[in-house]
């Protein structure tokens, strides 16, 4: 089991993958979500026996064409931090019908945590 060592990270990583990532995803609006990621971020998973890659603006393109996941329900549960570096599993139900499981690997530069690649699966 990894150790948290500073109580801040996990605040600042929950915090921003809450208050960007999720919040976008409750709106629709891909706009909000791009604080919590870095501009050469990338998202890989499948949709059915399609994959879907590529740069992190196709998620918010995507996200954007979806509209809004009122009812989205959520949980965070797992952040794993060493050093500078993060993953995050993100279960996730209700994203405007469909459930997934997401990675979100972050990675702190200058001190800030961003995103900087996610992967996820939908299931059937």
């Amino acid at each position: 089991m990894t150790a948290i060592t500073d109580i801040n990270d996990y605040d600042a990583i929950t915090n921003l993958i809450a208050n960007y990532y999720l919040k976008g995803a409750i709106s629709g609006k891909g706009s909000e979500m791009k604080a919590s990621f870095d501009e050469s971020a990338t998202w890989y998973g499948y949709v059915g026996p399609d994959l879907v890659a590529g740069p992190v603006q196709t998620l918010f393109d995507w996200n954007d064409s979806n509209g809004a996941a009122k009812e989205l329900v959520y949980s965070i549960s797992k952040v794993e931090i060493v050093g500078t570096i993060a993953n995050v599993r993100i279960e996730l139900d209700n994203w405007t019908g469909h459930r997934f499981t997401d990675f979100l690997n972050l990675l702190k530069v200058d001190g800030e945590w961003k995103v900087v690649n996610k992967v996820f699966h939908l299931h059937v």
